[in-house]
């Protein structure tokens, strides 16, 4: 009882607990009666959202803009429960039952106070609430991939979000046997806006002289269920790069990294069979591919880039303290209510070890002084980006003698 990994475990414990406790939800709101959903697009996502409220008993209305798309959405479903069965997890009726469920055309419209819930987590919930006649009914959904497999749920809060579709939402995701984590809006609501510096921090240790393999290695053997590129791989690579040009768009600047050199020469991932590995037909095991490593070359060639040696202990702490500083800014903002969220949203969603309890319960163990101390150290680099500046909430808690929980 008395090591850092019963504490963990004694933290998820007592976190799942406090993420339903909303505070400025009062107890007793009226919740809304769900009796059907609909799921517009029946893509891997689709799919994957659609099971998870068939699995209930809850019938689902799913559209496609065409029929192609659509059986093939409602095959893959169908092959996925086929599977269940033969592993004996699902009868053959209990197949036919969830399927008999699916329908093919969405009614013409939705009706009054109908919750209209977005699952991407790069688009602005707000805007699209303004879109509609009723943004008090609109939030964000924000499921993870596999959708019918993984745990977390971001419950994503816009400004006019009504109290009832809230707890509404919160009370589904129980029922669909989700854990939700409550979000404010911001780009890439809590898991993916933290995503965005611990992707950066490993694309920074590919220039320096990392390999994809080495930087994967290093991160599972501390405990993650994969790496960055591995999870690259499997999410697809064009998502974060069309994310990346609609930035520099906005922002009138972009800084290319070598993932957009892979996208560029068409490897997503594990879809086309190349990303940052290659990968044989019909199967998921990553290979180290030459070409990844011959861009990689000619990137820092390209760049002026001398590569070093990089320990499988700077890697570690590079991408988790990256983490760990941008969590802190969105615990400073109200993007999230409380640090046991966070670790929650990591540890149901991106595969973070249990055992260390998330990112910011594990800034506690290591002590917020030494983490602020390897933030200015990386901050103080020729070159690096004022994103490794450790976040004013990180630095005054370190500074107080205080932790995160």
């Amino acid at each position: 009882m008395a090591t850092a990994e019963s504490r963990a475990l004694r933290h998820n414990f007592g976190a799942e607990r406090m993420a339903g406790k909303i505070a400025d939800l009062p107890d007793g709101v009226p919740l809304r009666e769900i009796r059907k959903v609909g799921v517009i697009g029946a893509g891997t996502m689709g799919g994957g959202i659609t099971m998870n409220f068939l699995n209930v008993g809850i019938p689902v209305v799913l559209l496609e803009t065409q029929q192609q798309a659509l059986d093939r959405g409602l095959a893959t479903i169908r092959r996925n429960y086929d599977n269940s069965a033969k592993k004996g997890k699902l009868s053959a009726e209990q197949v036919e039952q969830r399927m008999g469920q699916v329908f093919t055309r969405l009614d013409e419209v939705c009706k009054p106070r109908a919750i209209l819930a977005s699952n991407t987590s790069y688009l602005d919930i707000n805007r699209i609430a303004c879109f509609t006649q009723r943004p008090q009914d609109v939030l964000g959904l924000h499921f993870f991939s596999p959708a019918n497999v993984m745990r977390l749920l971001e419950v994503v809060r816009g400004a006019k979000t009504a109290p009832d579709a809230l707890a509404t939402c919160l009370t589904l995701a129980r029922k669909i046997g989700k854990i939700a984590v409550v979000s404010g809006v911001c780009d890439g609501f809590i898991g993916n806006r933290m995503l965005a510096p611990y992707g950066a921090a490993a694309q920074g240790l590919i220039n320096a002289g990392a390999s994809p393999q080495q930087i994967d290695g290093a991160l599972q053997r501390f405990g993650l269920a994969m790496g960055p590129f591995r999870m690259g791989d499997l999410a697809g690579l064009d998502i974060g790069w069309a994310t990346r040009k609609r930035k520099a768009a906005e922002s009138g600047k972009s800084t290319p990294i070598v993932a957009d050199k892979l996208c560029e020469a068409g490897r997503y991932g594990q879809k086309t069979g190349a990303g940052w590995y290659r990968y044989e037909a019909g199967k998921r095991d990553p290979i180290p591919d030459p070409v990844t490593e011959q861009l990689i070359a000619d990137f820092r060639a390209a760049n002026g880039i001398a590569a070093r040696k990089v320990s499988d202990a700077e890697v570690v702490e590079r991408c988790i303290y990256a983490l760990i500083n941008e969590g802190a800014r969105i615990l400073h903002e109200g993007i999230a209510a409380r640090a046991s969220d966070i670790d929650l949203v990591y540890l149901n969603g991106y595969g973070f070890p249990r055992h260390s309890g998330g990112p910011m319960l594990y800034a506690d163990s290591v002590g917020l002084p030494n983490v602020v101390r390897a933030l200015k150290r990386y901050a103080a680099e020729p070159g690096a980006d004022p994103s490794w500046q450790p976040a004013p909430l990180l630095q005054q808690l370190a500074d107080q003698g205080k932790s995160f929980n």
